[in-house]
């Protein structure tokens, strides 16, 4: 009897062992659960997609050997006992002295040296495949590399698969422009659940130069201006949480919250770490502000939303519906890191009433396009003063860049960022995404906004005296900037960095400042050197 009680309690405490085992798996992330977590099939269907994109799409050719070095060097970044090098014209992957996995070049030799291809001599045997196989065999070798890797490391199985992804994908992506990015599943169904950018902090934030997140647009009477921040401040950390460009996305959702919450944010100002602790509202950021002020229509646009063309538009008719529309216009762009590229054609489109607005180019056939003006001038050909800074990017150095190499505009600041690459979003099956630049940039008269950005007519970044020599200069018809501006538009891409270098040291990118408005003020005050300001 004893017996039989015995083995009775020891078979109810098997189950309830087995019941808890059970249950804790169940509760265990995916991350944390090893090897389990990990699916070569699965990984090699993500790196077949984004490398059929990657290889068709991205602005920049690239051949299958790096893109495998490079993918593999990314783990290094997880694990640092991981190498991955080319010898003899093979791919290797070693743990410490330890040899992981072997395997040929993908892609074999190719027709140019390319950086793996220099790190080792192909071997005599491999065989060149056509373009279109380049995916399945990248996909197929880096699976099996990534799989030998998630058994030796554990420092990759605790980074989970998306870690994986992540770090070849970054390592991938530093080696072919500063945009293009690899978004994990949670980030990309956060940005198609919420308003990105925005929050009731009254900021935005935007990629700034060297990977770095900057505060992009203040609301003026936002929780973030009333502490005291600043555009062009750099965001370092989110309630502890390090951020970069690369994760602009989460940054963006970890600034949103509800009413009332707060958030601590590192930035940095210079020589300056800042930290702040903010309380979020309601508040949203109001993209277009536009008053009168002595016959002058100012229009600050902060940000292009899907609603600027018609506030502009609603701006522009109602200031020239009145008895007395007004004499000039000053659009404000300083601060503007851009928004929504269709948007931006059709801003500009209001002031012109024909003609080229922008082009793109790229690779692949479906990136190459022609924006045309089709609608009147909305402005009814009143002077206009575009301002610009070193802030200011993408759609909004599309804008300035139409508006002035149209001669619709005098562009009055510095020079601009230059971020003239155009992404487009690749679902991958794990739900993630890759944003890839697939095309350049070109205002009207042929010349790249990338990397050489929008040259001002009117420079202010040079200080009040040089400014008050310029307009002087403009006012004998000489126009200062000229053979400068002349020199950018025969700039056809790839421009030489030797060359975007001097053209900028001209009027070195700098932040908004009041000599901006002077200048405006100025020009539209004077209409002969308003026309001598126009470009010819």
């Amino acid at each position: 009897m004893g017996s039989a009680r015995s083995l009775s309690s020891l078979l109810r405490g098997m189950v309830a062992l087995l019941l808890f085992l059970l249950l804790a798996s169940l509760l265990t992330p995916a991350s944390a659960q090893g090897e389990s977590a990990f699916s070569r099939p699965q990984l090699r269907s993500v790196l077949r997609e984004a490398f059929t994109a990657i290889i068709d799409r991205h602005l920049e050719a690239a051949a299958p050997g790096d893109l495998a070095l490079w993918s593999l060097r990314g783990l290094g970044a997880l694990d640092t006992s991981l190498v991955a090098e080319v010898q003899e014209g093979m791919l290797r992957l070693r743990q410490g002295p330890a040899l992981l996995r072997e395997a040929p070049l993908p892609g074999g030799p190719a027709g140019a040296p390319t950086e793996a291809s220099q790190r080792g001599r192909p071997p005599a045997a491999a065989v060149v495949l056509p373009a279109t196989a380049m995916p399945d065999l990248l996909a197929d070798s880096l699976s099996h590399f990534y799989a030998e890797a998630w058994q030796a490391s554990p420092v990759l199985r605790r980074a989970g698969m998306e870690g994986l992804l992540q770090a070849g994908f970054d390592e991938v992506f530093n080696h072919l422009d500063p945009y293009s990015r690899y978004i994990t599943a949670e980030e990309a169904w956060q940005a198609r659940q919420r308003r990105v950018g925005q929050s009731g902090l009254g900021l935005r934030v935007a990629a700034g130069p060297r990977d770095t997140l900057v505060i992009a647009t203040l609301a003026p009477e936002g929780e973030a201006a009333r502490a005291g921040l600043r555009e062009g401040d750099v965001l370092r950390s989110i309630d502890g949480v390090a951020i970069s460009a690369r994760r602009i996305i989460l940054a963006a959702e970890m600034l949103e919250g509800p009413p009332g919450s707060e958030v601590a944010l590192e930035l940095r100002r210079g020589s300056q770490r800042l930290s702040v602790v903010l309380r979020r509202t309601s508040q949203l950021l109001q993209p277009l502000q536009a008053e009168t002020q002595d016959g002058i229509l100012w229009m600050r646009i902060a940000a292009f939303s899907a609603a600027t063309t018609e506030q502009v538009s609603s701006a522009l008719n109602a200031a020239f519906a009145q008895g007395a529309p007004p004499r000039g216009i000053v659009l404000d762009l300083r601060g503007n890191r851009g928004g929504i590229l269709t948007q931006a054609m059709t801003v500009a489109d209001a002031f012109l009433a024909e003609g080229p607005v922008a082009q793109s180019l790229g690779r692949h056939p479906e990136a190459q396009r022609i924006w045309n003006a089709a609608g009147g001038d909305l402005a009814q050909g009143a002077p206009v003063v575009v301002m610009v800074d070193g802030r200011t990017a993408s759609a909004a150095e599309i804008v300035a860049a139409a508006l002035g190499d149209r001669g619709r505009a005098v562009v009055v600041g510095s020079a601009t960022l230059g971020k003239g690459l155009i992404q487009i979003v690749i679902p991958l099956s794990n739900g993630a995404e890759v944003l890839i630049s697939w095309s350049r940039v070109l205002a009207p008269r042929g010349w790249p906004v990338q990397g050489l950005g929008v040259l001002p007519a009117v420079c202010t970044s040079l200080g009040a005296e040089a400014l008050r020599n310029g307009l002087q200069m403009l006012g004998q018809g000489q126009p200062p900037m000229g053979p400068v501006l002349a020199r950018a538009r025969l700039a056809r891409p790839p421009v030489p960095a030797s060359e975007v270098t001097a053209l900028r040291a001209s009027c070195p990118p700098a932040e908004g400042r009041d000599l901006d408005v002077q200048a405006a003020r100025t020009l539209l005050n004077s209409p002969a050197t308003y026309r001598a300001a126009l470009p010819r």
